[in-house]
């Protein structure tokens, strides 16, 4: 694969998706194909601006060309309204075979082995994020929250699964699962039951490859711990004092007797050392009943040499936990803060925006604006990996803010002929040398 063209080819390969999508328009509303409407809105977030589409037909206009064209392939650009009346009827599972094709360029090409946590197993940190909330805006699909004041808040979560790894700065993104009203259902849809249905629908694809799934305190009880060993997959979850009163009974009488494991070590933290201290015990019953599933624990406490606690976290877990390992699976179940970090916050906050309402319409609009920005990250996060071009100018750049300020400064102004013309342009103006085409 030549590296200096993987953006083309996942458009190319987005393209060849959305022709599947479903199309029920006729007569004078096939002005625009629907290739070019999702590719539209897509190209919004892949840019991370919402006057994108705005600037390029003006530059189409004065030119008789555009970036819209060029980069992402689309022959005519719609008007918002329009992208946003059509998208409302796509449900965001059109995209889904888009985040397996990258998933299949991350293993084939043997990155994911920078993403295994113990026993070499892929991490696959699984937690809820909201992405859309309004007290006068909302849909059929929206979940409610009842206030004592009698106000009504609306809003979309998903349930966000990314492959983490310790010390690994990325997170790859996986399929979302929304929380939204299943049919056949009167309760409302929550968090858990998402989880589940995502570890249903993807444990043929992730089990195979070693898979331990972690989690907030949220997961870590029976059913779902269960439902997560019957599927396949491993898990380490984090195990609070308050909601796991039986189990931590028993590691309080353990501690007493003596017969609970502890493990010190000294670690060397830039010029600092810390004390980790790891206690665990094997077999402990996660609940007070007669069919208790019965689980590994293990804690880590880190303390400064003045003995000030830095950090302190427990896990449970279907892992056997030995003196040689606990290190490894308490590292592990620790990576799960990337989801919030690398992944959420990111999106949230550097320039994503997932929670700003780009258009919420009546059915799947607001998902599958979140679906496109979510796929936007992922191939942001796959160039990394193999555009060695796009790596080196994000690599010299200060900050992720500052390059996409450069190009929402570049592709207002100037037209590129494809997205490797414009990172030989970054590369030139920063003076660095350009890297040949491999091949």
């Amino acid at each position: 694969m030549a590296v200096s063209t993987i953006f083309d080819q996942i458009i190319k390969s987005l393209r060849l998706a959305i022709q599947s999508f479903p199309d029920k328009r006729t007569g004078k509303n096939l002005t625009y194909s629907i290739e070019d409407i999702v590719l539209s809105a897509f190209s919004v977030f892949f840019i991370q601006s919402p006057s994108f589409l705005a600037y390029q037909r003006t530059m189409k206009k004065m030119n008789g060309k555009s970036n819209a064209e060029t980069l992402f392939k689309i022959g005519k650009i719609p008007s918002d309204n329009h992208i946003r009346d059509i998208l409302d009827n796509i449900h965001p599972e059109r995209l889904f075979p888009v985040f397996d094709l990258i998933f299949e360029i991350f293993r084939k090409n043997g990155y994911l082995d920078a993403f295994r946590g113990i026993n070499r197993n892929i991490l696959i940190a699984i937690d809820g994020t909201q992405c859309f909330s309004s007290k006068k805006i909302h849909c059929k699909n929206c979940s409610t929250m009842n206030h004592r004041d009698g106000t009504i808040t609306y809003y979309h979560s998903a349930i966000t699964p990314v492959i983490v790894a310790p010390g690994q700065k990325h997170a790859i993104s996986l399929c979302p699962e929304f929380i939204t009203p299943q049919d056949g259902y009167e309760k409302q849809d929550s968090e858990i039951a998402a989880a589940k249905r995502w570890i249903c629908k993807y444990a043929g694809k992730y089990v195979v490859r070693w898979t331990t799934i972690l989690g907030d305190d949220l997961y870590s009880r029976q059913p779902f711990c269960e439902e997560l060993m019957e599927l396949g997959f491993h898990f380490i979850l984090v195990c609070k004092r308050e909601s796991h009163k039986t189990l931590y009974k028993l590691v309080d009488l353990l501690e007493l007797t003596g017969d609970l494991h502890v493990v010190t070590k000294k670690v060397q933290n830039g010029r600092k050392t810390e004390i980790h201290t790891y206690r665990y015990a094997n077999s402990l019953p996660i609940r007070d009943t007669d069919d208790a599933l019965m689980v590994n624990w293990c804690e880590l406490t880190i303390c400064d040499e003045d003995g000030k606690i830095l950090y302190r976290n427990a896990f449970i877990t279907d892992h056997k936990i030995t003196a040689g390992n606990v290190a490894s699976i308490a590292r592990s179940g620790r990576a799960r803060w990337k989801i919030e970090n690398e992944n959420n916050n990111t999106l949230k906050t550097k320039g994503y925006n997932l929670e700003h309402n780009y258009g919420h319409g009546d059915n799947n609009l607001s998902t599958l604006l979140a679906t496109l920005n979510i796929l936007a990250f992922l191939i942001h996060t796959l160039m990394e990996f193999t555009d060695e071009k796009y790596r080196l100018v994000r690599a010299t750049l200060p900050t992720r803010k500052t390059f996409f300020d450069d190009v929402r400064a570049l592709t207002r102004y100037m037209c590129f002929g494809s997205w490797d013309n414009m990172m030989d342009f970054m590369l030139k103006g920063l003076e660095i040398d350009i890297p040949s085409d491999p091949g």
